[in-house]
């Protein structure tokens, strides 16, 4: 394009268009999907002897990936159970259906809480909690089954964008939590872990 601006002519340089193909640009990768590459098993030494059984459940491979996989699971498992079904105890004193989804949302809350404080270098010790206190005063026996698998869902999806915002660094980190040290790394298996040992616990109900 040319233009004449104070008796001088001005030509506007204007480059050839490229097509993206022939640049050949490497493909857009997100930060947290380089850092969710390097998250590994945890060794033995980064939790407490309480969690072994859940780790021991998280399948080897990307944890990140399963844990985004577990509320499908659930959903598919208990999408079709009646209120009443999901309100039964299968014996006096035990949770229901219900109560047990409304403790995934608890524990999660509080696993990825201490997750978030010791990736963030917070070394003050946190407190354990009574399950069984939260439970009966969570009152999820009085909500809809739908609604807790809602909720549940939304958990996850806070906690997998928390996990996937980390830097390979924060990995490692521990601080002390119920009387005991873990790992930031150890945390997202212990999250993964839990869910899956009340999902077995659910499906061998039948």
């Amino acid at each position: 394009m040319e233009r004449v601006w104070a008796g001088v002519k001005v030509v506007r340089f204007q480059p050839p268009a490229i097509s993206k193909a022939k640049l050949n640009l490497p493909r857009r990768r997100y930060l947290w999907q380089s850092f969710g590459a390097m998250l590994t098993r945890p060794d033995r030494s980064e939790y407490a002897d309480f969690y072994v059984n859940y780790i021991a459940r998280v399948p080897d491979g990307d944890v990140i990936a399963f844990l985004s996989t577990q509320p499908g699971t659930y959903r598919k498992l208990l999408g079709s159970l009646s209120d009443e079904a999901a309100s039964a105890r299968p014996q006096p004193g035990k949770w229901n259906v219900k109560e047990i989804i409304g403790h995934l949302c608890d524990t999660e809350r509080i696993q990825s809480y201490r997750a978030l404080r010791f990736a963030r270098g917070d070394q003050q010790a946190l407190h354990g909690f009574e399950q069984d206190d939260y439970v009966r005063e969570a009152h999820s026996d009085a909500r809809s089954l739908p609604d807790l698998l809602d909720e549940f869902q939304g958990i996850r999806s806070s906690t997998l964008a928390l996990f996937k915002s980390f830097p390979p660094e924060v990995w490692p980190r521990s601080g002390v939590a119920n009387g005991a040290p873990v790992t930031v790394r150890a945390m997202a298996y212990i999250i993964a872990g839990h869910t899956q040992h009340h999902y077995d616990l659910l499906k061998a109900r039948g």
